[in-house]
């Protein structure tokens, strides 16, 4: 089984070479497969003829294949991608005006079991390696036309998974990324969603190179996050605040809490005011998301006066801004990602359960949708 090039760093590559090659061609190949996202390896012109047949007879470039597209109404595109193993996994592209975001998976599945995402219905399968999580990124912006683009890119790592719990290859993917010499995505424009793995943010925040870090928090109590968290019954929630009290934020950068409100169970206006209590001594902004719905999920969206009730409160306290649904139409949306290959929403949801959170004024271009 050829080995595949994409996940290597620069020492990988040498290794992989050989100490025949010189060491400048291991930085060639790995120019050429981030920064000039190669679709091909006997195409790589910087390589003498000989090279690259040699490396297309050893090596694959390891990007996943397409296995179903599908597109929104409102321009996202989700892909459910094929692994070399068969599996699938899933990743979401959405574009904007001024900039894309696209979502990507760290795990085929999630052990986290959250109530409210169609995700955790999966289970675990895997993990992924590094260069399954990089692969998402170069396919995506390659199928989209996006080369050279990392300036209007924003990647997130919100989809299928517990990113904190791949850490290793999390944070290999993230260095190549943001490496200058190899994607070259910003430091601010990369973000890692987690439901609280307590030693694992200590773990993150002693990295050089990391993305920024955002928490899944969803509920105003310990007994309520336990309810609709499970894995919360094992990490806390007075030990995740003081987890993120001493996380080294960067001199640009604050915390992301990420709350989804669902209706009658989280969204109160004693649970906003609890939420500003909690964070009130942290170098936080809260986004809310109004729950996108799906099969199996035994929770309904609330409505829009609710959640404008709710920001409004805690806006009082902190920054918060309400994401905007992307996607709802093709089980695209945060929390739907379930390696479906259903393309569009049942007709049999409740009757409130499309969220149309009012219209926001964020502070930043960044701060609109997912950051």
């Amino acid at each position: 089984m050829s080995q595949p090039l994409v996940g290597m760093d620069l020492a990988d590559l040498r290794e992989a070479l050989g100490p025949h090659q010189p060491a400048y061609r291991a930085r060639q190949i790995y120019q050429a497969l981030y920064h000039g996202q190669a679709a091909d390896l006997v195409r790589i012109s910087t390589l003498p003829v000989h090279l690259r047949q040699e490396l297309a007879e050893h090596h694959s470039l390891g990007l996943p294949t397409v296995d179903r597209l599908f597109e929104s109404t409102d321009g996202t595109r989700r892909y459910l991608l094929r692994l070399a193993d068969a599996r699938t996994v899933e990743t979401v592209l959405m574009p904007e005006a001024a900039r894309h975001t696209i979502c990507i998976s760290s795990q085929v599945g999630c052990p986290v079991d959250c109530k409210f995402c169609m995700t955790a219905l999966m289970g675990l399968e895997r993990n992924l390696t590094a260069g399954e999580i990089v692969a998402q990124v170069l396919l995506v912006t390659r199928e989209n036309q996006l080369l050279h683009e990392a300036g209007r890119l924003n990647v997130v790592i919100m989809g299928q998974g517990e990113p904190l719990l791949n850490l290793p290859n999390v944070v290999k993917a993230t260095r190549i990324l943001l490496d200058p010499a190899g994607f070259a995505l910003s430091p601010r424009r990369i973000t890692l969603s987690t439901a609280g793995i307590i030693p694992k943010i200590a773990e993150l925040g002693r990295e050089p190179v990391r993305p920024k870090l955002a928490i899944s928090l969803n509920a105003s109590t310990e007994e309520q996050r336990q309810e609709l968290m499970p894995i919360t019954q094992k990490y806390h929630l007075k030990d995740l605040l003081a987890a993120c009290k001493a996380y080294p934020l960067r001199p640009w950068e604050k915390l992301t809490f990420e709350y989804v409100l669902l209706h009658g169970v989280n969204d109160t206006d004693s649970d906003a005011r609890r939420v500003v209590k909690l964070l009130a001594n942290l170098n936080a902004k809260v986004n809310l998301i109004a729950l996108n719905p799906g099969p199996g999920i035994p929770y309904a969206t609330p409505l829009p006066e609710r959640v404008a009730s709710f920001q409004n409160i805690v806006r009082r306290g902190l920054p918060c801004f309400v994401r905007k649904p992307r996607g709802l139409d093709i089980y695209a949306a945060c929390g739907q990602l379930k390696s479906n290959s259903q393309p569009a929403l049942e007709p049999s949801l409740p009757p409130h359960s499309l969220p149309s959170p009012p219209p926001q004024t964020p502070a930043n271009p960044s701060d609109s949708n997912i950051e």
